[in-house]
């Protein structure tokens, strides 16, 4: 399996270098993206790794569909494949992707490109701070576009849930709640239209994924935690959030963790807009032993 974090120094090392080591040509993906400030195109054109492209997540990481559809359902793959040409990748190419929010916003990136077929796609650990922290050359404003790439985009590469397969899997296998405790029990939903969370889904917020330094933290302690909450290697396992964002971050953890996950994209916005579902609120039961399907 390809490395899924690249450190600091080892980027600066293959953009020096014009290639990653052990990979193809780098390109850097800056995605800038929190719910409170959607738009970091700002703080990109403030100080960004050089020779990196800003990537809008609201418009190029997702459509605008309906409220039944999530607030971030996934692109067309043919419009996705333009996307990704825009941004100057080529088949082959090591693409690193970062934010400056500890990664919860470029696992989407991540997961995207890996779903679409790139092969060869990681994220830089501890994010932007880590570059900077490292005392490593900026770049300010907004640079010329890349020269279009000539890559090839076919979705399929890792496991998805749709709509109508999430809570069958939720009885039957191991579902992540990626979202804050509070979001999960129902006792607070600033954003989408109903509280709570899908039935037979486990809490396991994404940010308890990550070190004080912004890190993930080590496979064997993400095992251990991921364990602890319910996932077994015997179950299948997937994960959902508020809109499928920050679910990628839970994907990339359970990877570094040695398991396979899907991901639920439409995630808790596409289920609360189907006033058809149920919801569960509280805490969850004890996780449920192997095999048992209540």
């Amino acid at each position: 399996m390809t490395e899924i974090l690249t450190t600091a120094a080892d980027l600066d090392a293959a953009l020096r270098a014009g290639h990653h080591p052990d990979g193809g040509p780098v390109r850097v993906l800056d995605v800038r993206w929190r719910l409170d400030r959607p738009d970091g195109r700002p703080a990109y054109l403030e100080g960004h790794i050089p020779g990196a492209v800003y990537v809008d997540l609201d418009t190029q990481l997702a459509r605008h569909g309906e409220p039944g559809d999530g607030r971030h359902p996934l692109p067309p793959q043919e419009e996705f494949q333009a996307t990704v040409r825009s941004w100057g990748i080529d088949d082959g190419d090591t693409v690193v992707v970062y934010d400056d929010l500890k990664n919860l916003s470029s696992a989407r990136a991540w997961w995207l490109l890996r779903y679409a077929g790139i092969a060869d796609v990681r994220l830089l650990d501890g994010s932007y701070r880590a570059w900077t922290d490292a005392g490593l050359p900026v770049e300010q404003g907004d640079p010329d576009a890349p020269r279009p790439g000539t890559a090839t985009v076919r979705y399929g590469a890792l496991p998805v849930l749709g709509l109508d397969e999430v809570l069958a899997f939720a009885a039957a296998e191991v579902l992540l709640d990626a979202r804050a405790g509070e979001r999960y029990r129902g006792d607070a939903e600033p954003i989408d239209p109903r509280a709570g969370h899908i039935p037979g889904a486990l809490s396991a917020p994404t940010t308890e994924n990550i070190g004080p330094d912004g890190r993930f933290l080590a496979p064997d302690a993400l095992r251990r935690r991921f364990t602890a909450v319910g996932v077994s290697p015997d179950r299948a396992v997937a994960a959902y959030c508020g809109s499928g964002v920050t679910a990628a971050h839970q994907a990339v953890a359970l990877t570094l963790a040695g398991f396979e996950p899907a991901l639920y994209p439409g995630s808790w916005s596409q289920w609360s807009n189907h006033p058809e579902l149920p919801i569960a609120t509280g805490d969850e039961a004890a996780p449920r032993a192997a095999g048992s399907s209540h």
